[in-house]
């Protein structure tokens, strides 16, 4: 496949989970990338500082950098999308940022993803969605301390049935809201692909109308998440648009390995 240029670092919360988390850095540089992006890595928003340097370290050791980090999304493995939007879990979020920024300026890491949060039962979603704007706020002037940009992107209702935000049109306007309200301009959008297709987006309109407010974006096909070439996407054209628009960021690697037991045979396509 003719990838026009891009540049790809590899999620190394998708792929190589096969490994100890901080083995992971050295098989995505062993796998030919110079760049990896983690999910929240560790199991509570505010680790040991044993932790936090053994991870900074294993970065280090394996000669890459890292260009993406979430913030503290909660047990995503049981359905949690995010703490910002949440009165019982904004102070976790807001303890999450000193860290995440911690992390970020050690590693140079400029872009930081925030995950909303899903919709709480009984809770007015005028509710959430102020707070949501409170907490980005909050995360964005921290940011800005070191250089960093604050990322929101939208999900898919088939996997993330409680997650608001899903579409670019809803996801601009939470970003638009807090860089007027807070008067902040390091608030960005996080194009997921993989996401805006299994919600019926057409990516070559969204990656031109929105090419100005997108800082980051995310590649997987459809509808299997997995590599592109394995299912529905023409990621060729894609990857040729962004070339022509300019783009110059990093693409993420957020697919499911081909192989679970070793995610090294999922880049065939890049060949």
């Amino acid at each position: 496949m003719d990838t026009h240029g891009q540049r790809f670092d590899v999620n190394c919360s998708i792929l190589f989970t096969e490994l100890p988390l901080l083995k992971r850095p050295a098989a995505a540089k062993a796998a030919g990338f110079d760049a990896v992006e983690f999910w929240w890595p560790f199991a509570e928003p505010v680790p040991g500082d044993r932790d936090v340097d053994a991870f900074i370290a294993s970065l280090g050791d394996a000669g890459v950098t890292l260009e993406g980090l979430n913030f503290a999304a909660g047990d995503m493995a049981a359905g949690a999308r995010g703490l910002l939007s949440t009165p019982a879990t904004s102070a976790a979020f807001r303890d999450n940022v000193d860290v995440t920024m911690a992390i970020a300026e050690q590693t140079g890491c400029t872009l930081l993803n925030a995950l909303y949060g899903n919709r709480e039962d009984g809770m007015p979603a005028k509710q959430q969605d102020d707070l949501a704007a409170e907490n980005l706020a909050i995360a964005a002037r921290a940011a800005a301390l070191a250089d960093a940009t604050v990322l929101v992107e939208a999900l898919n209702s088939h996997d993330c049935p409680r997650y608001p935000l899903v579409s670019t049109e809803t996801t601009i306007a939470v970003i638009d809201r807090v860089r007027t309200e807070a008067n902040v301009d390091n608030l960005a959008f996080l194009a997921d692909l993989y996401h805006l297709a299994r919600m019926g987006e057409d990516l070559a309109a969204t990656l031109d109308r929105y090419r100005d407010q997108t800082a980051h974006i995310q590649i997987a096909d459809v509808p299997g998440r997995g590599a592109p070439g394995t299912g529905e996407l023409d990621y060729e054209a894609l990857f040729q648009q962004l070339a022509t628009q300019g783009y110059t960021g990093w693409v993420g690697l957020e697919y499911k390995p081909a192989d679970p037991a070793d995610s090294s045979s999922s880049f065939g396509w890049l060949k």
